[in-house]
């Protein structure tokens, strides 16, 4: 089993940065694709990145391109999601996912997700 915990989340203000963290435990596979979700209150989960296993393939939503940027360290099984400009529009729960598989991560069915951590952007 594979366990994955998010972490830093917190209220912010318009236009401030936030770097988010999840850590991988457990029985993790040596190459996987991780990435990051989000999810407010009312609307479906929605991609925001991912990353593959060695860390050069990335892919990103349209709406955080430029802002936002996923990186990972397999050292220490984490994965971390540096957010710039943040906006109202970005106040979600972010969610981490793991697979060995690009194609899952990408698609959102993942077999492995972490809990969340909640990011709050004040206007």
């Amino acid at each position: 089993q594979v366990q994955l915990v998010e972490s830093g989340g917190r209220l912010v203000q318009t236009g401030d940065s936030l770097r988010l963290s999840c850590v991988a435990s457990g029985r993790t596979f040596p190459n996987y694709a991780m990435a990051w979700f989000r999810q407010a209150p009312g609307k479906e989960r929605e991609f925001v990145a991912a990353v593959g296993w060695s860390g050069d393939s990335t892919n990103y939503a349209d709406s955080v391109k430029g802002r936002f940027i996923i990186s990972r360290d397999n050292a220490k099984k984490t994965m971390s999601l540096q957010m710039n400009s943040l906006s109202p529009e970005d106040t979600a729960t972010y969610y981490c996912a793991l697979d060995i598989t690009w194609r899952a991560v990408v698609f959102g069915t993942a077999r492995y997700w972490g809990q969340g951590t909640q990011v709050t952007v004040s206007s």
